[in-house]
C-alpha cells in the first residue's frame, strides 16, 4: 500500500474521531471542514497519474491529464466554503437564542 494512501487514511479516521468526539458547535463545523478537505485530498490521491501533461499546454498526445477530477474537486471547495458560511451564520444563530454553543446546552434547551 502506498505510504501516502495510508496517511491519508489515517487522518481521515483521526477527523472522524474528533467529529465524533468534539462537544462544541464550532469544533464540529471544523472538523466537517477538515473532513471535506480529506476527502479531496482522498479523490486528487486516486485519479493522480504520472508523467501527464496539461490538455492546454504541450504537443498533442494521448498522454494528457484528465481536468474532470480538478473541476469538480473546484466545484467540492466552493461548495463547502459556502456551506461553511452558512454552518457559521447559524451558530451565530443559536448562541444568540441559545446562550450557548454546546451541545449539551443546545439539547437541555430544546428538551425544556
Amino acid at each position: 500500500m502506498n505510504i501516502t494512501l495510508l496517511l491519508i487514511l489515517i487522518l481521515l479516521c483521526i477527523v472522524l474521531y474528533g467529529l465524533i468526539k468534539s462537544k462544541h458547535l464550532i469544533e464540529t463545523i471544523v472538523f466537517f471542514n477538515l473532513f471535506e478537505s480529506v476527502i479531496i485530498v482522498l479523490f486528487l490521491k486516486l485519479v493522480y497519474k504520472e508523467n501527464r501533461i496539461v490538455p492546454i499546454v504541450g504537443e498533442i498526445s494521448k498522454q494528457y491529464v484528465d481536468p474532470i477530477p480538478q473541476a469538480l474537486m473546484i466545484t467540492a471547495i466552493v461548495i463547502g466554503t459556502a456551506s461553511t458560511a452558512l454552518a457559521l451564520m447559524f451558530s451565530i444563530r443559536l448562541h444568540h437564542h441559545y446562550g450557548s454553543l454546546f451541545w449539551e446546552d443546545l439539547q437541555k434547551e430544546d428538551e425544556e
